[in-house]
């Protein structure tokens, strides 16, 4: 970790095109290590142990939806060896005045299904009509992964490892601009997305430093990123396997002090 972190807006963040064709079929094709290790660790709400975060889902204060999904919970729960490497990512932001900022982490089933099954198919029909059967199925998992299909197949949120988040001041709260909302659900939230554009205005060009510092910050920590969203960052499951390239991933679906849905 010698380099400035610094020098992370200033290179580009891969193409997200081609991070997508590698993610396919991960939750097929990348087995689950339950002899791992990591299997059957614990995982701990992380404002505990001092990283910030509001889980986006229980407030209301949570645009577009503005009301508390059901089913959501208030903690922020990931695994232990996730919540450590989050930790030292804020080691790395405090000279700088920053820190990370979480918008979600463990997931209850419900709050999947509801997006999966409902919310999202209902926002992109009312946007576009002609989309039904398998064409609406592949525009919704584009942003929302299927709800957990057995062991062999839980979706991200639900293994402990995936993590929604952003980098804010710490001394003020303010988060850094990323040049679109958390949860936007169309190609401005691709990861790429200001790396495609013609960069015409300081927003422009504080939107694109911004996602490339928190792109490689965070694949210096050792995580993946979801290429259809720039806030979204895994360790140990499936998702970050077939991305980086692991042979399995330690992570299953868990259940965060067996009060819920895995």
């Amino acid at each position: 970790m010698s380099r400035d972190p610094a020098s992370f807006r200033s290179k580009p963040i891969p193409s997200s095109d081609e991070a997508n064709a590698r993610k396919a079929g991960y939750r097929t094709a990348v087995a689950i290590d339950t002899a791992s290790a990591l299997a059957n660790e614990r995982c701990v709400d992380v404002r505990s142990i001092g990283i910030a975060g509001a889980n986006h889902y229980f407030t209301p204060h949570n645009p577009p939806y503005y009301v508390s999904v059901p089913g959501s919970i208030p903690e922020l729960y990931l695994r232990e060896t996730v919540a450590a490497k989050l930790k030292s990512v804020n080691v790395r932001l405090a000279p700088m005045g920053m820190e990370l900022f979480l918008f979600d982490a463990w997931r209850p089933q419900a709050v999947q299904r509801y997006f999966h099954d409902d919310w999202f198919p209902r926002w992109l029909q009312a946007r576009k009509p002609e989309l039904e059967g398998q064409a609406l199925i592949e525009e919704v998992e584009h942003y929302w992964a299927a709800p957990s299909a057995g062991a062999g197949s839980p979706s991200p949120h639900s293994t402990g490892g995936a993590v929604d988040l952003t980098l804010i001041f710490t001394q003020t709260r303010q988060p850094l601009f990323m040049g679109g909302m958390f949860d936007d659900v169309t190609e401005d939230a691709w990861t790429d997305a200001f790396e495609r554009k013609p960069i015409i205005s300081m927003s422009d060009a504080e939107a694109q430093a911004n996602r490339r510092f928190l792109y490689w910050l965070m694949d210096e920590a050792g995580f993946a990123n979801n290429p259809t969203e720039w806030w979204h960052f895994s360790y140990g499951d499936q998702l970050w396997a077939k991305l980086g390239g692991h042979p399995a991933a330690p992570y299953g679906g868990c259940a965060p002090n067996g009060t819920h849905d895995a």
